[in-house]
């Protein structure tokens, strides 16, 4: 569709700032925290990803839709983003091998979204003015009523939306040849997770973010994966709860952004809201374990309070966040239990930190070689 033909559309800030612009997707309007994302590749996994539910998300690259999309870069089931900004969108798709165009996918999907508007400019100010929510608009309701919606929308910070995406039922993912059997919780995990521990000859089970951990240690863990997912982890009580007494089980577990805020509130190293957040994948990181840096693929809003976890007597800081010397990793210090507040599976992203998934590997072998668990591995990989 050109875009003089596309209606018009508005984008409203909590703040009272306007962008006008052209309709993108489904027609209607939508609410949600907005944010941005720098990444210049990668944006079917970025839309799809369920760390996103509640967010309207503003891409900084400039063109957005030239390579159509294809089914088996979706990090889920469903586009997962509240709305979509960017500058310019393409309705023709140049890859070869592409499943379809981004613009059918967001309108099969119900995403409205907004194009030609100043991205540049939208970024500095949330830059400058910090998240808040915003509104989405191209059916023509009036600005005074949409001032009123928006003014109503709830805020990100004490919103629980884990449980918007979590699976109902558990399910497996099975490797070539199982190893290890991984529990994960899904707070709202990407496809890659599972994958990568799957390339490690783990079996994954994964549970919904309600299971009892009984229900888990039934089923014989090697390991406790603590996903990604969307929300403000200080709104999630019952949750860290059960992450305490999953830490605490002396099983190694490792886990990803919301998974680290998550076992860090469960440790007394509480979290907070952060002016704009980490999105894109060109974040520094240095391992302090090794004293190596590393390139990373980051997206989360809230962050682990560093004078809280520099205090703690139960865990240590193990990465940092180079940009703003933020706390990127922990571990705990008499448990087999880490956690790192970025995406070592990337997707999109680069591939620096996937060694993490090898050390969360390593406990587990260096556990099942431990007397009380000799000649118990066979029975937990053999189990159906």
């Amino acid at each position: 569709m050109l875009v003089s033909h596309r209606p018009k559309a508005i984008l409203l800030l909590a703040d009272g700032t306007v962008f006008e612009g052209r309709a993108i997707g489904a027609q209607g309007s939508t609410t949600g925290e907005i944010c941005f994302n720098t990444g210049m590749t990668g944006y079917q996994e970025i839309f799809t990803d369920p760390s996103y539910t509640g967010q309207i998300m503003v891409m900084a690259s400039p063109h957005i839709g030239n390579y159509g999309v294809k089914g088996i870069e979706s990090e889920s089931g469903a586009v997962r983003i509240a709305g979509l900004v960017v500058k310019k969108f393409s309705d023709v798709r140049s890859r070869p091998g592409s499943d379809g165009a981004l613009g059918d996918l967001l309108l099969g999907e119900g995403i409205v979204g907004i194009s030609d508007i100043d991205t540049r400019r939208l970024v500095r100010h949330i830059r400058d003015h910090g998240a808040q929510n915003a509104m989405i608009c191209s059916d023509g309701t009036a600005l005074g009523e949409l001032q009123e919606r928006l003014d109503s929308a709830p805020l990100m910070q004490g919103l629980e939306l884990s449980s918007r995406v979590t699976t109902v039922e558990p399910y497996e993912s099975a490797p070539t040849e199982t190893r290890h059997r991984v529990a994960l919780l899904d707070l709202g995990v990407k496809s890659n997770i599972i994958r990568c521990l799957n390339e490690r000859g783990c079996l994954v089970r994964v549970f919904p973010m309600t299971s009892a951990l009984g229900e888990m240690l039934d089923w014989g863990p090697d390991g406790f994966m603590l996903s990604n997912g969307p929300g403000d982890p200080a709104a999630m009580p019952d949750t860290v709860e059960l992450v305490r007494a999953m830490a605490g089980t002396g099983i190694p577990m490792f886990g990803i952004c919301l998974g680290h805020q998550l076992l860090c509130e469960s440790q007394d190293m509480p979290t907070e809201k952060m002016h704009h957040g980490h999105r894109g994948i060109n974040h520094p990181v240095k391992d302090l374990t090794t004293g190596r840096d590393e390139i990373t693929s980051q997206n989360h809003g809230f962050v682990v309070q560093r004078k809280e976890a520099e205090a703690s007597a139960h865990a240590e800081i193990t990465h940092v966040h180079l940009n703003d010397g933020s706390v990127a990793g922990i571990r705990l210090k008499e448990r087999p239990v880490f956690s790192v507040q970025y995406h070592p599976e990337a997707g999109p992203g680069p591939l620096d930190a996937r060694y993490l998934f090898d050390r969360f590997v390593e406990l587990m072998v260096e556990r099942s070689h431990t007397p009380e668990r000799k000649g118990r591995k066979t029975e937990h990989i053999t189990r159906t």
